[in-house]
């Protein structure tokens, strides 16, 4: 059954929308400036510590805020799969090490680049890169499809329905290079030490309050949603078998169209 927007995705919901408003309050109140990480002069000599915590709560750049949106609407569906208290779970644990550690490799960076690399953009870039560690392994690819190269070679290059969200990650991790490639390997490689289960126990294992997660309120209307389904399923046969025709004769273009729809 195909799901539109944000449904069984409450938290993603909340993210996305919390992204972008506070991006939105930042550029209107014109204090970009205190978001982003210098090594110098922000933390040496100046010591503003308290800018590890705050330098992921917003984008201050709006291309950024643009492939970052994006790109988390896509993501969406690793809630569905895993449920609202599992996701939750999951960016609580990661917020820490994406906080802290993109500066950590940073400062070992600089002084072999010599002092070129001193800069990371504000923006919760790791999170995201995180997060899509568990969307490639997590969800399956559902079609595959050939682009060829020019009319007369038989060179093709093979893309899926997940290559647009790593093209949209893509355009994210390179928007203020090498800064935000910085942000996304890291992210990339928490996410995927979290999948594998490399740290402690507790890192993977932890999960938040059922009531925190709304897995009581999600539950209840799961049931009435299948419940209005199966009740609907007997008179609604024939018309479900010419939807399910029309959904196949869409082939490659209407799959396309669906990733903008939210149908995946």
């Amino acid at each position: 059954m195909l799901a539109s927007g944000f449904t069984a995705a409450p938290v993603s919901k909340y993210l996305l929308f919390g992204i972008v408003v506070s991006s939105v309050l930042v550029s209107i109140n014109d204090i970009k400036y205190l978001f982003h990480i210098q090594l110098v002069p922000h933390i040496w000599p100046y010591k503003q510590f308290w800018r590890l915590l705050l330098w992921q709560s917003c984008y201050i750049n709006s291309t950024e805020l643009l492939f970052a949106v994006m790109t988390m609407y896509h993501l969406r569906i690793v809630e569905r799969m895993w449920g609202s208290r599992k996701f939750a779970s999951f960016l609580l644990t990661a917020i820490p090490p994406c906080l802290l550690i993109p500066p950590a490799v940073l400062a070992i960076l600089r002084p072999l680049t010599f002092s070129i690399l001193n800069i990371l953009p504000a923006g919760p870039t790791p999170l995201i890169f995180a997060l899509l560690a568990q969307y490639h392994a997590t969800i399956p690819t559902v079609y595959k499809y050939r682009v060829f190269v020019s009319s007369t070679s038989p060179d093709a290059v093979t893309f899926s329905d997940k290559s647009l969200v790593h093209l949209l990650a893509a355009q994210l991790a390179l928007s203020s290079s090498p800064g935000s490639i910085i942000c996304a390997a890291s992210g990339w490689i928490i996410g995927v030490t979290w999948r594998r289960g490399l740290g402690p126990d507790i890192w993977t294992t932890w999960r938040v309050p059922e009531w925190l997660a709304g897995g009581k309120q999600a539950r209840s209307g799961d049931f009435d949603d299948l419940r209005r389904r199966l009740e609907g399923q007997g008179s609604g046969t024939g018309h479900a078998t010419g939807a399910e025709g029309e959904v196949r004769r869409r082939g490659l273009g209407g799959g396309i169209l669906d990733q903008f729809r939210g149908a995946f």
